[in-house]
């Protein structure tokens, strides 16, 4: 992994953990069940367990912390902003809940991504929608779609990380329009890119 953006929610790196052992289809739902676990089992408490557990499942995976953690450099304002919201608004108890989750639900998703080859989710996530075929769901487009957003969220991670840093040497660091403004058009020209690129191979046009 050559970048912050490729640590957070990374590249797949090899290994011999328990986790790389795992199926896809089973970590696939294990991370549905802990995004479930999140939304019912509610409270302060409740967020550090499940981030401690997130957290041990990471670092089993052998994955560095030392990039990880740089990769979330790039949320650490968006998270502060989040829970100096949830404390002033419904309390510290609730700011604790809402960052502890996300951080809980981040570090999971990311054990997932650098413990399984993107063609290996891609394959379960369409071996499980099989049965739905018969409904005339069509699970190409699907695969597609979701092998499309696995490979964005990194790239959207580094034009983050390039838009701060051009605000930085700018000396407006400060300023939220100066990264969010630049941000959004260049998010929004990759998007267009991609759809050009897929309509000009004929890819989705029925």
């Amino acid at each position: 992994m050559t970048s912050h953006a490729s640590a957070l929610l990374g590249a797949y790196v090899p290994g011999r953990s328990w986790l790389h052992r795992l199926p896809a289809g089973a970590k696939l739902l294990g991370l549905f069940a802990a995004g479930l676990v999140t939304m019912l089992w509610r409270g302060p408490a409740a967020s550090v367990a499940v981030l401690v557990v997130a957290v041990a499942v990471f670092t089993s995976t052998g994955a560095s912390w030392r990039l990880t953690l740089r990769g979330l450099r790039g949320l650490a304002i968006t998270l502060a902003l989040l829970a100096a919201f949830h404390a002033w608004q419904n309390g510290p108890g609730r700011a604790v809940e809402i960052v502890g989750d996300l951080l809980a639900l981040i570090l999971l998703a990311t054990a997932l991504t650098v413990t399984t080859p993107v063609q290996d989710l891609i394959d379960a996530i369409v071996l499980g929608l099989r049965p739905l075929e018969r409904l005339g769901l069509r699970t190409e487009p699907i695969a597609l779609a979701f092998s499309l957003m696995i490979r964005a969220i990194p790239s959207t991670l580094l034009i983050a990380e390039e838009t701060r840093d051009a605000a930085i040497a700018r000396g407006l660091q400060r300023d939220p329009r100066a990264r969010l403004t630049p941000l959004v058009i260049r998010v929004v020209r990759r998007a267009r890119e991609t759809g050009d690129a897929l309509h000009a191979r004929g890819i989705g046009d029925d």
